[in-house]
Protein backbone atom coordinates (compact mmCIF):
# COMPACT_ATOMS: atom_id res chain seq x y z
CA UNK A 1 0.00 0.00 0.00
CA UNK A 2 1.33 3.62 -0.59
CA UNK A 3 -1.73 5.90 0.05
CA UNK A 4 -1.58 9.68 -0.50
CA UNK A 5 -1.48 11.26 2.52
CA UNK A 6 -2.27 15.16 3.28
CA UNK A 7 -0.03 17.53 5.17
CA UNK A 8 -1.81 20.68 6.02
CA UNK A 9 0.06 23.67 7.45
CA UNK A 10 -1.85 26.74 8.70
CA UNK A 11 0.54 29.73 8.38
CA UNK A 12 0.88 33.32 10.26
CA UNK A 13 3.31 35.45 10.95
CA UNK A 14 5.89 32.78 11.18
CA UNK A 15 8.54 33.75 8.44
CA UNK A 16 11.01 33.26 11.10
CA UNK A 17 10.09 29.54 11.24
CA UNK A 18 8.71 28.75 8.15
CA UNK A 19 11.36 27.58 6.07
CA UNK A 20 12.49 25.09 8.64
CA UNK A 21 8.93 23.93 8.99
CA UNK A 22 8.54 22.92 5.14
CA UNK A 23 11.87 21.67 4.58
CA UNK A 24 10.97 19.01 7.22
CA UNK A 25 7.45 18.23 5.66
CA UNK A 26 9.83 17.78 1.89
CA UNK A 27 12.18 15.82 2.93
CA UNK A 28 9.63 13.26 4.56
CA UNK A 29 10.94 9.19 3.60
CA UNK A 30 7.71 8.57 2.60
CA UNK A 31 7.48 10.47 -0.55
CA UNK A 32 3.65 10.62 -1.58
CA UNK A 33 2.52 13.46 0.18
CA UNK A 34 0.28 16.33 -0.43
CA UNK A 35 1.23 19.32 1.27
CA UNK A 36 -1.13 22.04 1.56
CA UNK A 37 0.38 25.36 2.75
CA UNK A 38 -2.43 27.60 4.00
CA UNK A 39 -1.51 31.58 3.94
CA UNK A 40 -3.91 33.01 6.74
CA UNK A 41 -3.93 36.08 5.47
CA UNK A 42 -0.14 36.84 6.79
CA UNK A 43 1.59 40.01 6.94
CA UNK A 44 4.88 38.99 6.40
CA UNK A 45 6.26 37.25 3.71
CA UNK A 46 4.97 34.03 4.18
CA UNK A 47 2.75 33.96 1.13
CA UNK A 48 5.80 34.58 -0.94
CA UNK A 49 8.28 31.96 0.58
CA UNK A 50 5.18 29.06 0.25
CA UNK A 51 4.69 30.31 -3.13
CA UNK A 52 8.55 29.74 -3.93
CA UNK A 53 8.29 26.40 -2.00
CA UNK A 54 5.24 25.60 -4.59
CA UNK A 55 7.60 26.03 -7.81
CA UNK A 56 9.84 23.84 -6.70
CA UNK A 57 7.76 20.69 -5.48
CA UNK A 58 4.09 19.73 -7.33
CA UNK A 59 3.22 18.12 -4.17
CA UNK A 60 2.91 21.49 -2.37
CA UNK A 61 -0.71 23.26 -3.25
CA UNK A 62 -0.80 27.02 -1.52
CA UNK A 63 -3.95 28.63 -0.50
CA UNK A 64 -3.82 32.42 0.33
CA UNK A 65 -7.15 33.51 2.59
CA UNK A 66 -7.81 36.84 4.74
CA UNK A 67 -7.22 36.17 7.87
CA UNK A 68 -10.04 33.90 10.14
CA UNK A 69 -7.77 32.34 12.74
CA UNK A 70 -6.07 28.38 12.97
CA UNK A 71 -9.14 26.49 13.09
CA UNK A 72 -10.31 28.43 9.92
CA UNK A 73 -7.15 27.79 8.38
CA UNK A 74 -6.99 24.23 8.99
CA UNK A 75 -10.69 23.83 7.80
CA UNK A 76 -9.61 25.27 4.59
CA UNK A 77 -6.82 22.84 4.00
CA UNK A 78 -9.39 20.03 5.45
CA UNK A 79 -11.57 21.40 2.40
CA UNK A 80 -8.89 20.55 -0.49
CA UNK A 81 -7.28 17.43 0.79
CA UNK A 82 -7.12 14.70 -1.45
CA UNK A 83 -5.70 11.93 0.71
CA UNK A 84 -6.75 8.89 2.03
CA UNK A 85 -5.03 10.48 5.76
CA UNK A 86 -4.44 13.63 6.75
CA UNK A 87 -2.17 15.12 9.58
CA UNK A 88 -1.22 18.38 10.45
CA UNK A 89 1.91 20.78 11.49
CA UNK A 90 1.69 24.21 13.31
CA UNK A 91 4.03 26.40 10.96
CA UNK A 92 6.62 27.27 13.74
CA UNK A 93 7.53 23.44 14.55
CA UNK A 94 8.81 21.07 12.77
CA UNK A 95 8.82 16.34 12.29
CA UNK A 96 11.41 14.76 12.05
CA UNK A 97 11.97 12.74 8.38
CA UNK A 98 10.19 9.54 9.84
CA UNK A 99 6.92 11.40 11.29
CA UNK A 100 4.73 10.46 7.81
CA UNK A 101 6.56 7.04 7.91
CA UNK A 102 5.98 5.92 11.13
CA UNK A 103 2.29 6.85 11.55
CA UNK A 104 1.31 5.43 8.56
CA UNK A 105 3.27 2.13 9.26
CA UNK A 106 1.38 1.66 12.52
CA UNK A 107 -1.94 2.30 10.63
CA UNK A 108 -1.87 -0.07 8.52
CA UNK A 109 0.15 -2.39 10.57
CA UNK A 110 -3.36 -2.70 12.87
CA UNK A 111 -5.54 -1.42 10.49
CA UNK A 112 -6.47 1.72 12.72
CA UNK A 113 -8.32 5.04 12.32
CA UNK A 114 -6.07 7.45 13.95
CA UNK A 115 -2.01 6.85 14.56
CA UNK A 116 -0.85 8.95 17.35
CA UNK A 117 3.19 9.81 18.07
CA UNK A 118 5.36 11.55 20.81
CA UNK A 119 6.41 14.96 20.80
CA UNK A 120 9.19 17.24 22.21
CA UNK A 121 8.24 20.86 23.16
CA UNK A 122 11.03 23.07 23.21
CA UNK A 123 11.47 26.64 24.17
CA UNK A 124 12.33 30.00 23.17
CA UNK A 125 15.10 30.02 25.61
CA UNK A 126 16.53 26.48 24.02
CA UNK A 127 15.25 24.60 26.62
CA UNK A 128 13.56 20.57 25.70
CA UNK A 129 11.74 18.80 27.58
CA UNK A 130 10.24 15.17 26.15
CA UNK A 131 6.96 15.09 27.67
CA UNK A 132 5.69 11.44 27.37
CA UNK A 133 8.19 8.68 29.11
CA UNK A 134 8.68 6.18 25.73
CA UNK A 135 7.32 2.76 26.54
CA UNK A 136 6.22 0.28 23.81
CA UNK A 137 3.88 0.75 20.91
CA UNK A 138 0.34 -0.05 21.90
CA UNK A 139 -3.43 -0.21 20.44
CA UNK A 140 -6.20 1.42 22.51
CA UNK A 141 -9.64 1.87 21.62
CA UNK A 142 -11.67 5.15 22.16
CA UNK A 143 -12.75 4.90 25.44
CA UNK A 144 -8.89 4.44 26.75
CA UNK A 145 -7.71 6.46 24.37
CA UNK A 146 -10.18 9.47 26.13
CA UNK A 147 -9.34 8.12 29.64
CA UNK A 148 -5.76 9.20 28.86
CA UNK A 149 -6.49 12.71 27.76
CA UNK A 150 -8.09 13.45 30.64
CA UNK A 151 -5.27 12.13 33.16
CA UNK A 152 -2.32 13.19 30.48
CA UNK A 153 -0.90 9.92 30.14
CA UNK A 154 0.56 9.78 26.80
CA UNK A 155 -2.37 10.78 24.67
CA UNK A 156 -3.17 15.11 24.58
CA UNK A 157 -5.66 16.86 22.65
CA UNK A 158 -3.35 18.46 20.50
CA UNK A 159 -4.20 18.40 16.38
CA UNK A 160 -0.36 17.92 15.34
CA UNK A 161 2.01 14.79 15.62
CA UNK A 162 -1.57 12.47 14.88
CA UNK A 163 -2.64 10.62 11.86
CA UNK A 164 -5.93 10.39 10.55
CA UNK A 165 -8.30 8.68 8.75
CA UNK A 166 -9.99 11.64 6.67
CA UNK A 167 -13.41 10.17 6.87
CA UNK A 168 -13.08 10.83 10.66
CA UNK A 169 -12.87 14.27 9.55
CA UNK A 170 -17.32 14.25 8.13
CA UNK A 171 -19.08 16.48 10.07
CA UNK A 172 -16.31 17.55 12.23
CA UNK A 173 -14.82 20.55 11.83
CA UNK A 174 -12.04 23.30 13.71
CA UNK A 175 -14.52 26.06 15.45
CA UNK A 176 -13.53 29.27 14.06
CA UNK A 177 -12.81 32.01 16.06
CA UNK A 178 -11.76 29.82 19.27
CA UNK A 179 -8.60 29.67 20.89
CA UNK A 180 -7.80 25.80 21.48
CA UNK A 181 -9.79 24.69 18.91
CA UNK A 182 -8.19 21.42 19.13
CA UNK A 183 -9.26 20.91 22.36
CA UNK A 184 -12.32 21.12 20.75
CA UNK A 185 -12.42 18.71 18.03
CA UNK A 186 -9.47 15.97 19.09
CA UNK A 187 -11.65 14.61 21.07
CA UNK A 188 -14.42 14.14 18.82
CA UNK A 189 -12.23 12.25 16.09
CA UNK A 190 -10.90 9.93 19.06
CA UNK A 191 -14.04 8.90 19.97
CA UNK A 192 -15.30 7.82 16.04
CA UNK A 193 -12.82 5.48 15.95
CA UNK A 194 -12.92 2.20 16.84
CA UNK A 195 -8.98 1.42 16.81
CA UNK A 196 -5.94 4.02 17.51
CA UNK A 197 -2.33 3.30 17.47
CA UNK A 198 0.21 4.84 19.75
CA UNK A 199 3.53 4.97 18.62
CA UNK A 200 5.82 5.89 21.10
CA UNK A 201 8.82 7.57 19.67
CA UNK A 202 9.63 11.71 19.50
CA UNK A 203 8.35 12.41 16.08
CA UNK A 204 7.20 16.14 16.54
CA UNK A 205 8.86 18.88 17.83
CA UNK A 206 6.58 21.58 19.12
CA UNK A 207 7.75 25.40 19.64
CA UNK A 208 6.62 27.01 22.51
CA UNK A 209 7.08 30.81 21.74
CA UNK A 210 6.35 33.72 24.26
CA UNK A 211 4.89 35.82 20.99
CA UNK A 212 2.69 33.00 20.26
CA UNK A 213 -1.30 33.37 20.86
CA UNK A 214 -1.87 30.99 23.53
CA UNK A 215 1.60 32.52 25.07
CA UNK A 216 0.20 36.38 24.27
CA UNK A 217 -1.47 38.55 26.87
CA UNK A 218 -4.69 37.72 28.65
CA UNK A 219 -7.87 38.28 27.63
CA UNK A 220 -11.21 37.13 27.46
CA UNK A 221 -10.22 34.74 24.91
CA UNK A 222 -8.10 32.76 27.08
CA UNK A 223 -11.44 31.63 28.78
CA UNK A 224 -12.01 29.56 25.64
CA UNK A 225 -9.72 26.85 26.88
CA UNK A 226 -12.43 25.85 29.33
CA UNK A 227 -15.13 26.16 27.02
CA UNK A 228 -13.69 23.52 25.03
CA UNK A 229 -12.55 21.25 27.65
CA UNK A 230 -16.48 21.58 29.42
CA UNK A 231 -17.76 20.64 26.50
CA UNK A 232 -15.40 17.91 26.21
CA UNK A 233 -16.13 16.42 29.70
CA UNK A 234 -19.97 16.79 29.15
CA UNK A 235 -19.69 14.98 26.30
CA UNK A 236 -17.32 12.02 27.93
CA UNK A 237 -19.51 12.15 31.18
CA UNK A 238 -22.96 11.42 29.21
CA UNK A 239 -21.26 9.02 26.98
CA UNK A 240 -18.71 6.89 29.78
CA UNK A 241 -20.29 7.64 33.29
CA UNK A 242 -17.40 5.97 34.99
CA UNK A 243 -14.95 8.26 33.77
CA UNK A 244 -16.56 10.77 35.67
CA UNK A 245 -13.49 11.48 38.06
CA UNK A 246 -11.41 11.64 35.17
CA UNK A 247 -13.57 14.46 33.68
CA UNK A 248 -13.25 16.40 37.33
CA UNK A 249 -9.71 16.00 37.10
CA UNK A 250 -9.07 17.45 33.25
CA UNK A 251 -11.65 20.53 33.71
CA UNK A 252 -9.54 21.34 36.62
CA UNK A 253 -6.69 21.19 34.79
CA UNK A 254 -8.50 24.05 32.44
CA UNK A 255 -9.26 25.99 35.43
CA UNK A 256 -5.83 26.20 36.50
CA UNK A 257 -3.79 26.32 33.00
CA UNK A 258 -6.22 29.64 32.88
CA UNK A 259 -5.18 30.65 36.25
CA UNK A 260 -1.75 30.40 35.19
CA UNK A 261 -2.01 32.54 32.07
CA UNK A 262 -3.74 35.11 34.07
CA UNK A 263 -1.31 34.91 37.01
CA UNK A 264 1.44 36.39 34.19
CA UNK A 265 -0.40 38.99 33.20
CA UNK A 266 0.93 42.57 34.56
CA UNK A 267 -2.59 44.16 34.46
CA UNK A 268 -4.56 42.72 36.77
CA UNK A 269 -6.91 45.34 37.92
CA UNK A 270 -8.63 44.83 34.55
CA UNK A 271 -9.31 40.98 34.60
CA UNK A 272 -10.19 41.29 38.65
CA UNK A 273 -13.67 39.13 37.67
CA UNK A 274 -11.95 36.42 35.97
CA UNK A 275 -9.73 36.09 38.77
CA UNK A 276 -12.66 35.65 41.32
CA UNK A 277 -14.66 33.07 38.84
CA UNK A 278 -11.52 30.95 38.16
CA UNK A 279 -10.32 30.81 41.86
CA UNK A 280 -14.29 30.18 43.08
CA UNK A 281 -13.78 27.14 40.92
CA UNK A 282 -11.02 25.91 42.50
CA UNK A 283 -12.33 26.39 45.72
CA UNK A 284 -15.40 24.98 45.57
CA UNK A 285 -13.90 21.58 43.33
CA UNK A 286 -10.21 21.49 44.87
CA UNK A 287 -11.03 18.94 47.77
CA UNK A 288 -12.55 15.98 45.28
CA UNK A 289 -9.80 16.13 42.76
CA UNK A 290 -7.21 16.48 45.30
CA UNK A 291 -8.73 13.36 46.62
CA UNK A 292 -8.28 11.69 43.25
CA UNK A 293 -4.98 9.49 43.46
CA UNK A 294 -4.71 10.11 39.74
CA UNK A 295 -4.18 13.73 39.19
CA UNK A 296 -1.11 15.01 37.85
CA UNK A 297 2.10 15.99 40.28
CA UNK A 298 1.80 19.27 38.97
CA UNK A 299 -1.59 20.04 39.17
CA UNK A 300 -1.54 18.77 42.60
CA UNK A 301 1.01 21.14 43.65
CA UNK A 302 -0.47 23.69 41.86
CA UNK A 303 -4.11 23.21 43.69
CA UNK A 304 -2.22 23.17 47.16
CA UNK A 305 -0.69 26.55 46.32
CA UNK A 306 -4.07 28.03 45.68
CA UNK A 307 -5.33 27.32 49.01
CA UNK A 308 -2.86 29.87 50.58
CA UNK A 309 -4.22 32.81 47.62
CA UNK A 310 -3.80 33.83 44.22
CA UNK A 311 -0.89 36.45 45.14
CA UNK A 312 0.91 33.14 46.01
CA UNK A 313 -0.52 31.01 43.67
CA UNK A 314 1.26 33.77 40.89
CA UNK A 315 3.93 33.88 43.19
CA UNK A 316 4.51 30.21 43.06
CA UNK A 317 4.27 29.84 39.25
CA UNK A 318 7.05 32.34 38.52
CA UNK A 319 9.29 30.16 40.22
CA UNK A 320 8.16 27.17 38.37
CA UNK A 321 8.48 28.68 35.18
CA UNK A 322 12.31 29.62 35.72
CA UNK A 323 13.19 26.60 37.71
CA UNK A 324 11.48 24.64 34.46
CA UNK A 325 13.43 26.80 31.51
CA UNK A 326 10.29 28.46 30.44
CA UNK A 327 11.71 31.98 31.13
Amino acid sequence: MNDLITIVVPIFKVEKYLKRCIDSIIEQTYKNIEIILVDDGSPDKCGEIIDEYAKKDFRIKTIHKDNGGLSDARNAGIDVATGQYITFVDSDDYINDNYISLLYDAIVKEKSEISIGLHIVQYDTGTKKKKYTKQKNEIVNSKEALYRILYDKGVDLSAWAKLYKIELFNNIRYPKGRLFEDSATTYKLIDKATKISLVNEYIYNYMIRNDSISNGKFNNKKMDLIVSIREMTEYIRNKYPDLQDACDCKLMYAYLSTLTQLAKSKEQHEFINYRKELMEYVKNNRKKVLNNKEISKRDRIALYCTILGFEFFRFSWNIYEKISGRK
